[in-house]
Order: structure tokens, then C-alpha cells, then sequence
């Protein structure tokens, strides 16, 4: 039996998180006596809870984010109904709890929440429960955690099981951390030394990185928010990933890479990847300077048509497919400069091979303790009070128009970006779609679970 159980509740089962492994690789003395349990999000509530009731932990350790902290919730909330004997010690960890204020519904269900990288934090916390026992009462204890010293930390890939490695995305971390400070996301809470980019050693990183393609793993995720923010670092981690590719190895690699930073060298060891090897995610996020400025985005003066440079590039020069993202909503933006936005940057991606291309269009949200807050009053930003705390109004969109664009997201994600239908992206624009969306949502009602065959036949109808 073990008395240290590590859970969450990944978006899909193909998801594992590094994060759990991470926080088991380091518990030293005390990694054999701690096991990692993970579920998927549509998972039915009692394959989640019996498993955990059926371990029997001394100390149950939850990583929560933002998109399964109300699952996550309700997971502690039926596990309160069903603990026989002593309940487990709880804590909570994760970037979701790093940042909520103290009076949190969620936190009332926890004993200790561990704010900030927790490698070497839970494992201290554990050492002292165990040593010292606990009764779980009281008032939820709250531990502030430094950053990690991640030339000091131990990899946790090798805790990737053989099915894992066969049959599910493999998320992967070359860096921690972002030099730039976006409102909207947490990387902006941080600052100073805090918001530093901090790389793995590099050699025994791609030591990591062999060893886990003999072992067969196809899809690697990279979780840096800026891996090309060192070129000449970035572009040795891809000439392994070529070298592999050369030696017949079936392997995509996804980078997410900021969209100002692509000088010629990266340009050259981008445009060697084979088709299907290489996935990009592209945060142009706006293309609206002003918009782009308050938000205290980098280089946004002249940042517009360097992004779209590059996402050019990519189209026509690479065989990546490339993601896109746009946000819609921020401060001061109406839907006309929004749709400006996407039709510059359809209009990039639409210039070759349409059938790599994807936009992705997010909603602004609020996420717990982010700088963005400070625009509420000034341009009317009023948030859902619920994860994931999208923006619903703001003195530029009403809440009616938000709702336009969300099926205007979601229909383009499942007719565009999932490639129901073939289509001719150069004869739409926002507007067109955004009509068409309205349409469709008239028709079904929904914007999910509609067939396949009925959304084609419907779509043909009104194009």
C-alpha cells in the first residue's frame, strides 16, 4: 500500500501530465511509497472516486488548473460523503490554486495548498506529515514555493508507463518560464527574477529526449511558452528531432514559439522538417497595435506585420501545420478590428496549403490574479465568476455579440480546423463565417453534438 497518492483530472485520457511525474521523481525516500493515479475529464464521478477511496492514502496530493478545477471540486466533494475511517491529508497544487484568493469554494475541501512550483515543496510537506502525523482539521495551511532550481530537479519521463509512450501525447519541457509580460496570462504575475527563462541542461535533456524515442514514443509536446526565444538553443533541439526523422524514426513534434522572433537560421531548420513532423502553435493573440499595447504585449509597435511575416513563411516556405491563436475580446477591441485581425491572418494562412492550417479562436479570461484586471472599470470588462472565467461583456462587445463569436469559435473549429469539408478559404472572411455561424446555430440550436452529415448538408445549403 501506498501513503502518498497523486491524482488529477487530465482534459483527455491521451493527455498524461508531467506534472505528476515530476512531483513523484522528486520525493526521494519517499518516491516508493508514492503512486500516481490519473483520470479524464468525461470520466462518470465514481471511476474516480472508488479507485481513491480503494488506495487508502495517508496524503492524497491533487494538481488542479484551470479547466479541472470544477471537476475537481466535485471530485472532493463526493469524496467527503465516502471516506470510511480517516480521511486522507489534502493538498492541492497546480497553477489554477497558485493564484485564487484564500476564500475559494475549493479551498475549504484541502488541508495544505501549495502555491508556486511544488517539486521540492510537496515532498518537505509529505516528509512532515509523516514524521510528525496529522489531523486533518483546522484551517487550510497555505505554502508559498520558490521557484525550482531546474539544474537541480530530477526528469520525471522515465515515469511515463509503456502505454503512455505508445499510445498518448508526451508532454515534454525544455525551459520554464517567459520573458514577456501578456496580461492575460500568468507569466505577467510574476516578475523580476521570477520571470526569468530558466532552460534544463541541454545535454541531459536530449539524453531524456533518445531514450524516450527508443522507446517508441511518436507524439512529443513541448511545454515552453516561448521555445524559439533562444534561437540558437531551440535550433539544436530540432536538429535532434531531424537527426531521428533521418533515421526513419515516425515522430511530430509540437513547439509553441512566439511570432516576432523568426530569424534566418531558425527559418532554415524549420523548413527541413518532413510533412507531418512538425506542428506549430503561433501566438499572434491580436493584430490590433493599440490592443496589443495596453496589454503590455512585446515589440507590439511594429509587431503586426513581422507576425504575419512569419506565419507567411511557415505557410509557404514549411511543411508545418501551423495553429494560429487569436483572442477576442480584449480591452478596447470591438468585433470589427477583431474580424480585421482574422482576415489578415486567414488570408496568410490561406495563401498555400490550405489543409495545414488552423485558427484557434480563445475568449479573453481572467485568469485568477493576471494584471488584465486592472481594465475592468475603464473599458467595461465584466468576467463569468466560473472557470474559466471568460470575459461576457466589455464597453466594446455586448454580451450578445460574445455569444456570436463563441459559436463563431466553436463551428469554425469543427468545420475549419477538424476538416469536416473541403472548402475554399480565400472566399470567406470573419464576417461571412460569422453570418453563417448565426445560421447554423438558428438551425440546431447548438453548437454541439449536431451529426456530421446533417452540420455538411447544412453548411452547403447556406454557402
Amino acid at each position: 500500500m501506498k501513503n502518498i497518492l497523486l491524482t488529477t483530472i487530465n482534459a483527455k485520457w491521451i493527455h498524461p501530465s508531467l506534472a505528476l511525474r515530476l512531483l513523484k521523481a522528486n520525493m526521494g525516500a519517499l518516491e516508493d511509497r508514492c503512486e500516481i493515479l490519473e483520470f479524464a475529464l468525461r470520466q462518470p464521478l465514481c471511476e474516480k472516486t472508488q479507485p481513491l477511496i480503494a488506495a487508502h492514502p495517508i496524503i492524497l496530493g491533487i494538481s488542479v488548473s484551470i479547466w479541472n478545477h470544477t471537476a475537481t471540486l466535485e471530485l472532493l466533494r463526493e469524496l467527503e460523503k465516502l471516506w470510511a475511517g480517516q480521511r486522507p491529508v489534502i493538498v492541492l497544487g497546480g497553477p489554477e490554486v497558485s493564484h485564487l484568493p484564500p476564500e475559494a469554494e475549493i479551498f475549504r475541501c484541502a488541508d495544505y495548498v501549495i502555491r508556486g512550483e511544488g517539486e521540492d515543496a510537496f515532498r518537505i510537506l509529505c516528509e512532515k506529515i509523516l514524521s510528525d502525523g496529522h489531523e486533518c482539521r483546522g484551517a487550510t495551511q497555505f505554502i508559498n514555493a520558490e521557484n525550482v532550481d531546474v539544474c537541480g530537479i530530477k526528469s520525471g519521463y522515465h515515469l511515463y508507463t509503456d502505454e503512455d509512450v505508445t499510445k498518448k501525447l508526451i508532454y515534454v519541457e525544455a525551459s520554464r518560464g517567459c520573458l514577456f509580460n501578456c496580461e492575460f496570462c500568468l507569466s505577467a504575475v510574476k516578475s523580476g527574477e521570477n520571470n526569468k527563462v530558466r532552460e534544463f541542461p541541454l545535454e541531459p535533456f536530449l539524453a531524456q529526449m533518445d531514450e524516450l524515442v527508443r522507446r517508441g514514443v511518436k507524439t512529443f509536446k513541448f511545454l515552453d511558452r516561448t521555445f524559439n526565444i533562444n534561437i540558437s538553443r531551440a535550433c539544436e533541439i530540432m536538429e535532434f528531432f531531424l537527426e531521428k526523422l533521418e533515421q526513419k524514426n515516425e515522430i511530430v513534434v509540437h513547439f509553441e514559439m512566439v511570432p516576432f522572433l523568426f530569424p534566418p537560421r531558425l527559418r532554415e531548420t524549420l523548413s527541413r522538417f518532413p510533412p507531418g513532423s512538425l506542428r506549430l502553435e503561433i501566438g499572434v493573440q491580436t493584430l490590433n497595435p493599440e490592443a496589443a499595447a495596453r496589454i503590455s504585449r512585446a515589440g507590439y509597435q511594429n509587431q503586426a506585420e513581422q507576425e504575419l511575416d512569419a506565419v507567411r513563411f511557415l505557410r509557404e516556405k514549411t511543411n508545418a501545420v501551423i495553429h494560429a491563436d487569436l483572442i477576442a475580446g480584449l480591452p478596447g477591441e470591438d468585433l470589427a478590428s477583431f474580424g480585421n485581425g482574422f482576415d489578415r491572418l486567414l488570408a496568410c494562412l490561406a495563401s498555400a496549403k490550405t489543409d495545414n492550417m488552423e485558427i484557434q479562436v480563445g475568449i479573453l479570461k481572467l485568469l485568477p490574479g493576471t494584471p488584465i484586471s486592472r481594465h475592468n472599470d475603464t473599458f467595461g470588462m465584466v468576467y463569468e465568476p466560473l472557470p474559466p472565467y471568460e470575459v461576457r461583456e466589455t464597453s466594446a462587445v455586448s454580451a450578445g455579440g460574445f455569444l456570436r463569436v463563441k459559436n463563431f469559435a466553436r463551428f469554425w473549429e469543427i468545420i475549419v480546423n477538424r476538416k469536416l469539408m473541403c472548402f475554399d478559404a480565400n472566399n470567406f472572411t470573419f464576417e461571412k463565417f460569422l453570418a453563417l455561424s448565426d445560421s447554423l446555430y438558428a438551425r440546431f440550436g447548438k453548437n454541439w453534438g449536431i451529426d456530421k452529415n446533417e452540420l455538411i448538408e447544412a453548411v452547403k445549403n447556406l454557402i
